[in-house]
């Protein structure tokens, strides 16, 4: 039996998030099929086996717990991440599914030791990883595809502090109000802020700065946000259906997917055009294959209500796996279980490794 390791928590603003998306994910995998191996990384980097009931992992008692099993029992519970001699994360599991949201996951980082380590792993490889995660560094490969995005402008802290009215002033000539505001490399709206006239926009440029050396201002539209997801590799990727979020406050922010239980409504498949949806989805396909992507993500997009005009505003390479997140729940909506989603992306994640071990041995021959 494969021991399948579910890597949750880590060093990200999204922790929290990442936990509850692991009980999930850890709830529905097949275990006549799979010895599920819960290693858990705690916001100051420790990682810890975990064998505790699941339930604790969305609380956060399982760190408590983990600590104390591997103080009384250290020949079971002891290991190294890297590094020779004694036990090594190749030895306690033989496939790996990141649920790690954010930064220090979804951004290639972890990937990178994945494939250090030889241990094959579900979702996006490094490269894919890292470019979608920076908003700014995707939006440029999606407009060299071809994909319509929103217009924004690009800020780095060090302009910030150097020449702040400047930064303002340029943001102001090219986007005028509304515009959000965001860090560059954050998911799950943290650090978000709109912005409606020259006395906010500082404020909600350094509050960004906060999170990220790199932030992204884009025009405020008044838009649809519609989202879809895709699932493969190579020339072989496809789309879901459509969704479609909708917010009961002004703009989705962080309080409102994750805090405010039930706030935001979702409506799958979204109410719109089947043009429209097909377009949606095949810039999904598009913009996620220019990103080198393999495995699963969400790409959501906006539709201008004016204008209809459609734009790809990002790319969610681990998205949220709870029982109310979007990725599944479209997925289960095109036909798709939450366990069979599940067990195609280790699928594609072992079609990764195998191809990429098969083209290493064919060049030494």
């Amino acid at each position: 039996m494969k021991k399948l390791g579910i890597i949750f928590g880590g060093r990200s603003e999204e922790h929290e998030i990442s936990r509850m998306s692991a009980v999930s994910v850890i709830r529905a995998i097949d275990r006549s099929k799979y010895e599920i191996v819960p290693i858990g990384i705690t916001k100051d980097g420790r990682w810890y086996l975990y064998d505790g009931p699941v339930e604790k992992i969305a609380t956060g008692e399982w760190e408590a717990e983990a600590v104390k099993a591997l103080a009384e029992n250290p020949q079971k519970y002891d290991f190294s991440v890297v590094g020779a001699g004694g036990r090594t994360l190749c030895d306690v599991i033989d496939f790996a599914l990141p649920v790690v949201h954010g930064t220090y996951c979804e951004d290639g980082k972890l990937q990178g030791l994945l494939e250090m380590a030889g241990i094959p792993y579900g979702g996006c490889g490094v490269t894919a990883s890292a470019a979608a995660m920076d908003k700014i560094i995707a939006k440029e490969l999606f407009i060299r595809a071809g994909i319509p995005v929103c217009p924004y402008v690009a800020v780095t802290s060090e302009e910030l502090l150097r020449d702040p009215s400047g930064v303002a002033a340029r943001i102001e000539e090219k986007l005028g109000y509304p515009v959000y505001v965001k860090p560059a490399n954050q998911g799950s709206s943290v650090g978000i802020s709109k912005v409606e006239d020259h006395s906010q926009i500082l404020k909600a440029l350094n509050y960004a700065a906060e999170f990220d050396r790199r932030l992204l201002v884009e025009k405020g539209l008044s838009c649809r946000e519609i989202e879809t997801a895709v699932l493969g590799r190579g020339g072989s990727v496809r789309a879901a259906v459509t969704g479609e979020i909708i917010a009961t406050e002004d703009f989705y922010d962080y309080d409102a997917k994750y805090v405010d239980d039930g706030k935001p409504k979702m409506q799958i498949p979204a109410d719109i055009p089947a043009e429209m949806s097909e377009k949606i989805r095949e810039y999904a396909v598009k913009g996620f294959q220019m990103l080198d992507g393999e495995g699963f993500a969400r790409c959501d997009f906006f539709v201008d209500r004016d204008t209809r005009e459609i734009y790809l505003n990002e790319i969610n390479t681990i998205p949220g796996f709870t029982s109310f997140s979007m990725f599944p729940l479209l997925w289960e909506q095109a036909g798709s279980a939450y366990p069979d989603t599940i067990e195609r992306i280790i699928e594609l994640g072992y079609e990764r490794y195998y191809a990429e071990n098969h083209r290493q041995t064919d060049r030494q021959k």
